[in-house]
């Protein structure tokens, strides 16, 4: 897990750059031709961004770049900054450039912003919910393909933290890994004698059975997967900070609080990144 610190809240800006290289090549395999045709390569116009509901920010540094990958002489003037909370009908940003640019980097910028500012807010009313607790709310990987570093940008804009980022950051000890390897045990014990020195390892347990196994083994971390607040409460109890806590597993908004007060260190939270609604923003010329 990496904690949210204000420093490391910036993303990886060229793998920023190469997802909107991708995205227009996507869009935009042959040009805009409705654009391209309507319009001279030197007319120029503005765009108005606005919220249409209330939310957090995230996204608007990505949809500067959208415009300074199609045109070199934009002008983006942004009215708030990522990580804002924001009233419905607010302006966020202007920008200047020309009209082919504006015009065919509008949705790609749009759609970025939009997602990562659904995340952003969703990730907020989780934090918010545990606020006053040591709780970190924590992302996971699901996440839509291609937008991972985005997505999980998001998430800390929101307040949230992130966990690993690949499957290269941690070893995590899951349920088919727990058949095929034999057991807990067995599972722990393996990756510890083979994997490189300082190699945290993640075991997900489904019962107290498994809690118990996996703190003889060894784990750095233990998840507590689809426990009732009971089972997870008696969990952190035994473990009693031999190893840290993880709560997942179907947790809404409304039950979050209840897992935070379990006492576990984590609670990640999958729809973060695979089901979080779209912030409605729009953007219309000036």
């Amino acid at each position: 897990m990496n904690a949210t610190d204000p420093k490391q809240i910036e993303p990886d800006w060229a793998e920023v750059d190469r997802i909107i290289e991708n995205s227009l090549r996507e869009d935009a395999p042959g040009g805009d031709v409705t654009t391209n045709v309507l319009f001279s390569p030197e007319e120029t116009g503005t765009g108005i961004f606005r919220s249409k509901s209330p939310g957090v920010l995230a996204g608007l540094k990505v949809a500067q770049r959208v415009f300074q990958k199609l045109d070199d002489r934009v002008h983006f003037s942004a009215m708030q900054e990522d990580g804002t909370h924001l009233a419905a009908h607010t302006v966020i940003a202007e920008v200047n450039c020309r009209t082919r640019a504006l015009l065919t980097g509008e949705r790609i910028a749009l759609n970025l912003m939009q997602r990562m500012s659904g995340i952003a807010t969703l990730t907020a009313q989780y934090v918010d919910a545990v606020k006053g607790l040591p709780t970190l709310i924590l992302d996971t990987r699901k996440t839509a393909p291609g937008l991972r570093v985005l997505d999980k940008y998001a998430v800390r804009l929101g307040g949230g933290t992130n966990h690993r980022l690949t499957l290269s950051d941690l070893a995590m000890i899951k349920d088919n890994h727990i058949r095929l390897a034999g057991g807990v045990w067995a599972a722990v014990r393996r990756i510890r004698a083979q994997a490189p020195a300082g190699l945290r390892i993640e075991v997900e347990c489904a019962n107290l059975d498994q809690v118990h196994e996996a703190i003889e083994a060894g784990a750095d971390i233990i998840m507590l997967d689809n426990m009732p607040t009971s089972m997870m409460r008696e969990a952190v109890h035994f473990i009693n900070k031999r190893a840290q806590t993880e709560a997942s597993g179907n947790i809404g908004l409304e039950t979050v609080r209840a897992a935070a007060e379990t006492g576990v260190d984590f609670i990640s939270i999958g729809r973060l990144t695979h089901s979080a609604p779209a912030l409605d923003i729009s953007m219309k010329i000036a």
